[in-house]
């Protein structure tokens, strides 16, 4: 019992330090990032004729990973797919890569997010650090699971959802607890390094009325869950369809996001609006409060999946909060519960749908929201889990136990 004890002590202080390491990194890494999004938005919004350049900023993205970045252009499925099999170190060129592309998509008003570039980052960074420790298979993994939440986890101020994604991500219906106790640590320092020590924050949501559990409210939830769930599929689905389209049209990989460009920013003149530009985080918060456009979620598909299926980089997280949110509050038509509270369900839920983590997303909207509506969250989140298929945004997520199939004994 001693010896055993002593094992977990040693583990223990390993991992603290070398998350104390990563976390300040990653920490400091997604501080600069959210710092930078944040002056290109404001910039981009002040100068609306910079959609026009939607073509110009394709081809700089594309020619940079054409030319430059092959190696490191599959991006969050290049890191699940080492934390599965572990084989080539993750060049560090991910980092700045990502870093540099994302902000020329929002610069020029493509319709993306900003969670992939943050997990992207966060995994180069930390598996930088895999061969001066000399880390082993196993050891490596856990170091890529820490990079992802850590990255996760500052961006969005949330470290119990940004520890459990990283374990959740790589196999639906299955979690990686071996890391969870380095994962935990790294999320704290990278958020704590971020918000605290950089004092870069996060936008702040409140769902001020939570009804009484009551069956009633109990269905409208599932109902709603079902729902975010269907629509997290077609987003997915919506994002692999234009990419497919791209790659089997268009031979030369610089011209597909060039091509993307010109019918965005053909398209959002056309919609005479900026809110389905960027990250559209200030639509996220009015969707909590204010009666919206019952087709803001639809929109926000379109221009995002053809945004990312195209070629242009970033997160899908963000505008999927933004379509679930919008979602949420179009179901008010017919669903009575609180307008903030289908928000916060619909901002988790397609989300929990479209990624399949729907424990981390859970945490996050009590992260988030508060925990008086954590039962209204997990059923929105569980539930879309459950309708979203086995599908989602990364195509390297591989099924660790079906979600509708009894577990095989070797998962017993």
């Amino acid at each position: 019992m001693m010896n055993q004890q002593i094992f977990v002590l040693k583990f223990t202080l390993k991992w603290l330090l070398i998350a104390v390491i990563v976390g300040l990194a990653i920490g400091s890494a997604s501080a600069f990032f959210l710092v930078s999004l944040d002056w290109t938005t404001h910039f981009r919004e002040n100068h609306q004729w910079l959609i026009w350049f939607l073509p110009l900023g394709g081809l700089a993205v594309g020619a940079i990973y054409h030319y430059f970045g092959q190696d490191v252009a599959k991006g969050n499925n290049q890191l699940i797919e080492e934390i599965q099999h572990p084989e080539k170190t993750i060049p560090f060129k991910m980092m700045p890569l990502i870093l540099l592309t994302t902000l020329l998509t929002h610069l020029v008003g493509g319709s993306a997010g900003r969670e992939g570039t943050a997990v992207q980052m966060g995994g180069a960074i930390a598996d930088f650090f895999t061969k001066p420790l000399k880390f082993n298979n196993l050891d490596r993994k856990i170091l890529l699971m820490m990079g992802i939440s850590a990255g996760f986890a500052s961006v969005f101020g949330t470290p119990l959802a940004g520890t459990i994604f990283a374990l959740e991500v790589a196999f639906i219906g299955k979690v990686r607890y071996e890391a969870i106790l380095p994962s935990l640590f790294s999320a704290l320092v990278a958020d704590y390094t971020c918000q605290e020590l950089w004092h870069v924050g996060h936008t702040h949501y409140a769902i001020p009325e939570v009804p009484h559990l009551a069956i009633s409210a109990i269905l409208w939830a599932i109902l709603a869950g079902i729902l975010f769930g269907l629509v997290g599929m077609l987003f997915a689905k919506s994002t692999h369809f234009w990419s497919n389209l791209f790659k089997s049209k268009i031979t030369y990989p610089p011209l597909r996001p060039v091509v993307g460009g010109v019918l965005l920013a053909i398209l959002f003149f056309a919609v005479g609006t900026s809110k389905y530009n960027g990250l559209g985080v200030s639509v996220i918060v009015e969707s909590f409060s204010e009666k919206l456009p019952f087709y803001d979620f639809l929109a926000k598909i379109f221009f995002t999946s053809l945004t990312l299926g195209s070629g242009f980089k970033g997160g899908e997280v963000t505008p999927l909060f933004y379509i679930g949110a919008t979602m949420g509050n179009a179901l008010t038509n017919f669903i009575p519960l609180p307008i903030a509270l289908l928000a916060g369900m619909g901002f988790v839920g397609v989300f929990a749908g479209a990624s399949n983590t729907p424990i981390a997303c859970t945490l996050m909207g009590i992260e988030l929201f508060g925990a008086e509506s954590a039962i209204y969250l997990a059923l929105a989140c569980v539930m879309a889990y459950s309708f979203s298929g086995h599908s989602g945004i990364y195509s390297a997520q591989k099924i660790g136990v079906g979600k509708h199939k009894i577990p095989d004994e070797e998962f017993l």
